[in-house]
């Protein structure tokens, strides 16, 4: 029997090894490259199709099933449809040096129109909140629009019994907790963790409401079928969590613990919890791996205490790296090819064997990366494989 890529993650994930190392390029809203790296890439290689934004905040690239055919990857991705009513929502509008947008939660996002690579937060509708009556009267999104749904179940039968690929289903929005501080802003609701806990709590259990209601939904169309399921919450600065332990395990882990538990009790197959976490977040993996994460993305090498190689002795049995491929701060930008090598075989020695490991960019190639390097990445990757 042929082993397919769809067999080939899932014995990444159980801690087996596989064949050859599994590749993702573009499936999770977070391996994937930013637009202008694509198309440089596409002219490099001297193909000539045209690539779109898939989206718009992070000028992710819709890496088109030819690219994922060329570099043989082997995850397939579904993802939700943008809803039929979001009255908040504005779509993108140059605004002087600024292109401006506005999410359908309300959130304002701006990007330089001059050598900007991405959005950043201008605008957080709930900055001026204070009280349990502001987080039940703001005007949510409805999690169920029903053309969130559209084309979900058969997007999964596709993956899996037609391209043999493993299945990763997307979330509708951010994590719980970085969305919450999108909403109120970062230094507010750092301030009401300690000052106005109960308006922290309020928040998060609408974020938890609403994201219940998503997968309650994408799950019983998914069926008995095993997908990974995308979850994320930034916990990490590049030196050190963005709380102390104590305080994320007291106020913010419990919603973890609730969303995953839920995720896979619902699940009628196997539900594995893909969770992306940036920065230096070494000590939270074993509450993570307490709540119920299988999958820890990207596992960012160039921050504080990111070993990986103290990872895999650590924790590798135990949970699975997707992502950790080669640092995309300093050397996949800016180093060289023989720099880019060198790094990706020692992330490769560190994380493959055994299983546990699936080999994706640490985030979305941003938009300098030059083209020589991709391939020196990829090259790399087909070297060491198996």
């Amino acid at each position: 029997m042929e082993y397919t890529s769809y067999q080939r993650v899932i014995d990444a994930l159980e801690h087996r090894e596989p064949d050859r190392i599994p590749f993702d390029l573009g499936a999770a809203a977070v391996t994937g490259i930013n637009i202008r790296a694509l198309r440089n890439l596409k002219k490099y290689l001297g193909i000539e199709t045209e690539s779109t934004v898939q989206d718009d905040v992070t000028q992710l690239a819709d890496f088109d099933p030819a690219m994922a055919l060329l570099f043989k990857t082997d995850v397939g991705s579904v993802r939700p449809r943008s809803p039929s009513m979001a009255p908040l929502r504005k779509s993108p509008w140059l605004d002087g040096k600024y292109s401006r947008l506005i999410d359908e939660f309300g959130i304002g996002w701006q990007m330089p129109v001059e050598g900007g690579m991405y959005y950043d937060q201008y605008f957080h509708p709930l900055a001026n909140a204070e009280t349990i009556r502001d987080i039940e009267n703001y005007p949510w999104p409805d999690p169920l629009d029903p053309e969130r749904f559209v084309g979900i179940q058969e997007q999964v039968d596709r993956v899996i019994d037609i391209e043999h690929q493993a299945c990763f289903v997307e979330r509708m929005s951010s994590g719980m907790w970085e969305h919450a501080m999108w909403m109120t802003g970062y230094e507010k609701f750092f301030m009401d963790m300690l000052g106005n806990e109960k308006l922290i709590q309020a928040l998060m259990e609408k974020i938890l409401e609403l994201k219940m209601k998503y997968w309650g939904k994408v799950l019983e169309l998914v069926g008995n079928r095993d997908v990974v399921i995308s979850c994320a919450d930034d916990l990490g600065t590049q030196d050190s969590l963005l709380v102390s332990l104590d305080l994320y395990k007291a106020i913010i882990w419990p919603y973890h613990c609730r969303l995953f538990r839920f995720i896979k009790e619902t699940a009628k197959g196997k539900a594995y919890i893909f969770f992306h976490n940036d920065g230096a977040i070494m000590e939270t993996i074993p509450l993570l791996i307490e709540a119920g994460v299988d999958i820890l993305n990207p596992f960012q090498v160039n921050c504080r205490g990111m070993d990986t190689a103290k990872f895999k002795k650590d924790f590798g049995s135990r949970i699975t790296i997707w992502g950790g491929s080669c640092d995309s701060q300093f050397v996949l930008p800016k180093g060289t090819p023989q720099q880019v090598k060198d790094e990706t075989r020692r992330r490769i020695e560190d994380l493959a064997p055994g299983g546990g490991f699936v080999f994706a960019p640490i985030h979305v190639i941003q938009g300098d990366v030059p083209p020589q390097n991709i391939m020196a990445w990829l090259e790399t990757l087909n070297e060491y494989r198996k």
